[in-house]
Order: C-alpha cells, then sequence, then structure tokens
C-alpha cells in the first residue's frame, strides 16, 4: 500500500477550511456591505422622514399662528360691529325718543288749540243766545210799558248796548 504523505497544502481538510473561510468572508464581506447599505438606505429615509416631519410641523405651527391671529381679528372686527350696532341702535332710540316727544308735544298744542276753539266759541253762543234772550225780554218788557217810536228807540239801544259789551 502506499502512504501518501498529508502535508498542510494537500490536506483536503485544508482547502476545505480555506474555501469555507474565503466563501465565508467573501460572502460576509457582501453581505455585511448589502447590510450597511440597507442600513444607511434605511437611516437616510428616517432622516427624510423627520426632515419632512419638521418641516409639516413648522408649516402647520405656521397656519395655526395665521389662523389664530385671523381669529383675533375676525372676533376684534366682530366686537367693532357689535360696538357699532349698539351706538346705532342708541341712536335709533334716542332718535325715535325725540321723535315721539315732538309728536306728543304737536298733538298736545293742537288738543289745546282745539279745545281753546271750543271754548272760544261755546263762549260766544252762549253769549249770543244771552244776548237774544235778553233782547227779547227787553222787547217784551218795553211793547207793554212803552209803545210807539219811543219803545224802537229803547229796544235799539238796549240791543247795541248788549252787542257792544257781548263783544
Amino acid at each position: 500500500m502506499a502512504t501518501h504523505d498529508v502535508t498542510f497544502l494537500t490536506d483536503p481538510y485544508t482547502w476545505t477550511t480555506l474555501s469555507f473561510v474565503l466563501v465565508v468572508g467573501f460572502g460576509g464581506f457582501k453581505a455585511v456591505k448589502g447590510i450597511s447599505a440597507a442600513l444607511d438606505k434605511r437611516a437616510k429615509k428616517i432622516s427624510d422622514d423627520i426632515d419632512e416631519a419638521q418641516r409639516l410641523r413648522e408649516e402647520a405651527q405656521e397656519l395655526l399662528a395665521n389662523y389664530q391671529a385671523k381669529q383675533r381679528e375676525a372676533l376684534k372686527e366682530a366686537d367693532e360691529i357689535r360696538a357699532h350696532a349698539k351706538a346705532e341702535a342708541d341712536r335709533m332710540l334716542e332718535s325715535a325718543q325725540a321723535e315721539l316727544k315732538a309728536a306728543l308735544k304737536r298733538r298736545e298744542q293742537q288738543a289745546l288749540e282745539r279745545i281753546s276753539n271750543l271754548e272760544s266759541q261755546a263762549v260766544a253762543e252762549v253769549r249770543a243766545h244771552v244776548a237774544e234772550i235778553a233782547t227779547k225780554a227787553t222787547m217784551a218788557l218795553v211793547s207793554d210799558k212803552v209803545s210807539g217810536a219811543k219803545a224802537d228807540e229803547l229796544v235799539d239801544n238796549a240791543i247795541a248796548e248788549i252787542k257792544g259789551r257781548l263783544n
């Protein structure tokens, strides 16, 4: 039988181990490189997402500030409108009260004038009626006691005197 001397370079375990180490080393290097690239890519994506989230947050804060400013402005405008409406309502109320007072004063003055006119008319009617009664009574008295031209003269004088007193 022939004996072979197995040396380090001729030993199949050496070549198997060396092949295994080279394959695992090369594969590991490629795997590490691929994993590293994947992790770098993921880190970049996460960084981009964080940057995007930060940008969106700043944009949202800016929008919030704008809407809060608009809300304050709208509330201020609403307060101004309410104050203007109140002032206008007060002015209209004062105007209506002044017009009502003036109308009532005019009505009162018209009523007083009517009362005064009716009173004057009633006094004039009473005076005329009294004058008529006095004239008839005088005529009756004079016609009973005085006759002729003297009676006519006395009646005329009495009528003129009564008319003078009543007017």
